[in-house]
């Protein structure tokens, strides 16, 4: 049987299962009373990993929550057809499907063979988590105009080899490898070549 977690020591990306799904742990805040007899309260911002949706929920300290029963697989990113975006189990080497709008915008970083995580609750794949970098090409962007760098503009829009779309320094042109940070989606650096 899984553990169960309370409330207080929920963190940050952490997995909780919560009226019967599974949920991601985006931001946690904890406030303690001051007065006695208080209750110390735990605010925190989830995503349903069904849905995608993001709740605020405020629970006491001593609630309890199950772990989900997920399970991250080890997976490179294939192709995207009819049936949604490919993903092959590294272990198992079967192919996994995941549609657009479980991806969400995630979707963007996709480039061939990526290695990627796969979660899958109760045996289904529901999600993905990326690597913390990823590393892709400048497709468009303004070429630097002097005088950019004195009226305080240091960056330029880019759009990337999958269409995500990020700012990017001055002396980045097209043709160009850039890691973004997954999560932040912010210019990293160049990719190492």
């Amino acid at each position: 049987m899984a553990s169960l977690i309370e409330a207080i020591d929920i963190k940050r990306k952490m997995f909780l299962e919560y009226e019967g799904a599974p949920f991601h742990c985006l931001d946690v805040d904890i406030s303690r009373p001051t007065a006695r007899g208080g209750q110390t309260l735990v605010r925190v911002k989830i995503r349903n990993l069904l849905t995608r949706a993001v709740f605020d929920r405020t629970f006491k300290a001593g609630e309890k929550f199950s772990e989900p029963d997920l399970v991250k697989v080890k997976a490179t990113y294939l192709y995207a057809d009819s049936t949604g975006y490919n993903f092959m189990d590294q272990e198992s080497f079967e192919t996994m499907a995941l549609s657009g709008e479980t991806l969400g915008d995630d979707r963007l970083f996709l480039v061939d063979n990526l290695p990627v995580d796969i979660l899958k609750y109760n045996g289904n794949p529901i999600g993905m988590e990326l690597p913390p970098h990823v590393e892709l090409a400048v497709t468009y962007t303004e070429p630097a105009v002097r005088g950019d760098t004195s009226s305080g503009n240091v960056t330029k829009a880019a759009t990337l080899e999958t269409g995500l779309e990020v700012r990017v320094p001055l002396f980045v042109k097209e043709g160009d490898r850039v890691r973004v940070h997954s999560e932040t989606r912010e210019f990293v650096g160049r990719a190492n070549s």
